[in-house]
C-alpha cells in the first residue's frame, strides 16, 4: 500500500489533550507519530473525539487546531488546519 502522507512523520510518545468543546472532561491522548501537516492520535475510544478539535499537549500547553481524516477503534489521524512551523514541529516531537 503506497504511503499517501504529504509530509514525512516522525515517531513520538507524548501525551496530549484534546479539549471538550461544551465544557466537559477533557480526553485524553498520545500522540504516536506526527508531522508538520497532521498526527496519529491513541485513544482509547473515538467516539467522542470531534470532527475538529484544538490539540493541547500536555507538555507545554501548546494548541494545535485539527481535523479528524480517519479514525479506527483506538486511534484517530488527524491534519492540522495550519501547517505547524519548523518551531512547532520540534515542539511537538518533544525536541
Amino acid at each position: 500500500m503506497p504511503d499517501r502522507r504529504r509530509a514525512p512523520r516522525v515517531r513520538t510518545l507524548q501525551g496530549a489533550q484534546i479539549p471538550d468543546q461544551h465544557g466537559g472532561a477533557a480526553i485524553g491522548c498520545v500522540v504516536r507519530n506526527l508531522s508538520a501537516t497532521g498526527a496519529c492520535l491513541l485513544v482509547v475510544s473515538h467516539d467522542r473525539v470531534p470532527d475538529s478539535f484544538d490539540l493541547v499537549l500536555n507538555r507545554d500547553k501548546s494548541r494545535y487546531p485539527c481535523r479528524v481524516l480517519w479514525r479506527t477503534a483506538n486511534q484517530v489521524g488527524v491534519e492540522f488546519e495550519v501547517t505547524a512551523s519548523p518551531a512547532s514541529h520540534a515542539s511537538l516531537a518533544g525536541r
